[in-house]
């Protein structure tokens, strides 16, 4: 389908200035609220990306009953087609307020942002092909549903919308994540040393950078869980009064069940090679469930849990690292991004497990809230989108070829 006049006008005008305002909008995994980023981006002569400088980033968190609704709609057995209908519309509500508190907190008016990238709230990934009935015959379909309506967020802002980002990687052949690493060459690429950049969101997802990367040297793939586990956990064992282990305090006074973590780590999940990609429907509620029943069957106090969930998603981290990076690339830095970043308990385990020699820290330290990340990924990606470029990495979505991602509302 050819682009209107319109869009094809705004897109001239856009890529014809050499400095962009953009805000990403980045709801994940870990259901707990929406961050928004707004992105100074500076071009050159030959248009390429010069610079990314975050501006301002905020952040809304999910209320209770927000947050137990969209739990539910990641659940074939709680999931309601009306509830599902009315989140796609309702949760461009609270992008608009993300986006109005940003601009707000930033200082720039409203007229001088380009336009946003919504990234929208993943509810069901499907990167494995299954047998679905096609026009003429039996196809293999996979797909990812992300909710977020970019009308309603247009009309809210009057501001152009990128939206959908995911779809093209995935009609090319991709599993459709992850997408982050895009970014993070620009923001945390060294010319001296490897690092790897560990995002510790709802799922764990980790992008290789080796020292003095190019695009295709870098590799990217998802971990496996992330927070979803331990937050699950927690929230059971405190009765919903909390979502998450604050700074690790429940994991660091409970004892490892080493034989309950060894278990889970025979996952099949673990030793596919990559591209791949996972998620909540993978490692969700039906997951933690059988992890608390397991546990406490076992005689695990609360805080045993917590650290039994905390060593496992340090393992599998730990373990991706040791089979499919590190036999080839030399890391000298782990950079934590997400909300696992937060968790010292957890990084102090993900250490522990980990060869001689090799930091980790946070993206923090090199000026990137830990939070931000996400969304300043799909902010330079709404960017390369309005000006006609790629946003995908093939080597680590699994795509047959680079795509321009997303669709836009003007």
């Amino acid at each position: 389908m050819k682009s209107s006049r319109d869009e094809i006008g705004f897109r001239k005008a856009y890529a014809s200035r050499a400095e962009h305002f953009v805000i990403g909008l980045m709801s994940g995994t870990s259901l707990d609220g929406v961050d928004a980023a707004l992105v100074r981006i500076a071009t050159d002569a030959d248009h390429a990306v010069a610079s990314v400088s975050l501006v301002q980033h905020s952040y809304i968190p999910y209320s209770s009953a927000m947050r137990a609704l969209v739990a539910s709609l990641c659940s074939p057995d709680t999931a309601r087609i009306d509830d599902l209908t009315y989140m796609h519309y309702g949760l461009s509500e609270w992008y608009a307020e993300a986006v109005r508190l940003v601009i707000e907190e930033s200082g720039l008016a409203p007229e001088e942002i380009d336009a946003i990238c919504m990234h929208g709230q993943t509810v069901w990934h499907a990167p494995e092909p299954r047998s679905f009935p096609g026009p003429t015959g039996g196809i293999l379909v996979k797909g990812t549903l992300q909710l977020g309506s970019s009308a309603i967020l247009r009309e809210r802002t009057g501001l152009p919308v990128i939206a959908d980002l995911r779809a093209a990687d995935m009609a090319a052949g991709g599993e459709g994540a992850p997408l982050a690493p895009y970014i993070d060459a620009i923001l945390f690429g060294s010319k001296t040393e490897g690092r790897i950049v560990q995002n510790i969101g709802g799922i764990g997802n980790a992008t290789v950078l080796p020292a003095e990367a190019r695009a295709a040297d870098i590799l990217a793939f998802d971990t496996g869980p992330g927070n979803m586990l331990m937050d699950a956990v927690v929230s059971a064992g405190t009765g919903g009064r909390e979502g998450y282990d604050p700074e690790g305090s429940y994991g660091a006074k409970g004892k490892v069940s080493e034989a309950v973590v060894k278990r889970l780590m025979l996952d099949p999940y673990f030793a596919r090679k990559p591209p791949k990609s996972t998620g909540r429907e993978v490692y969700g509620a039906a997951f933690a469930a059988a992890f608390i029943e397991e546990t406490t069957a076992a005689g695990l106090s609360f805080e045993d849990r917590v650290a039994t969930a905390t060593a496992f998603t340090a393992g599998t981290i730990a373990a991706a690292y040791t089979d499919f990076i590190l036999p080839k690339t030399r890391v000298a830095s782990v950079l934590v991004a997400g909300g696992g970043a937060l968790n010292p308990t957890l990084i102090r385990m993900i250490g522990e497990r980990l060869p001689a020699g090799i930091r980790v820290t946070t993206t923090s330290e090199f000026g990137v809230p830990d939070q931000a990340r996400e969304a300043i990924a799909f902010a330079v990606m709404g960017h390369e989108s309005l000006m006609g470029r790629p946003g995908n990495l093939p080597a680590v979505t699994g795509a047959r070829s680079p795509v321009v991602l997303g669709c836009i509302t003007l």
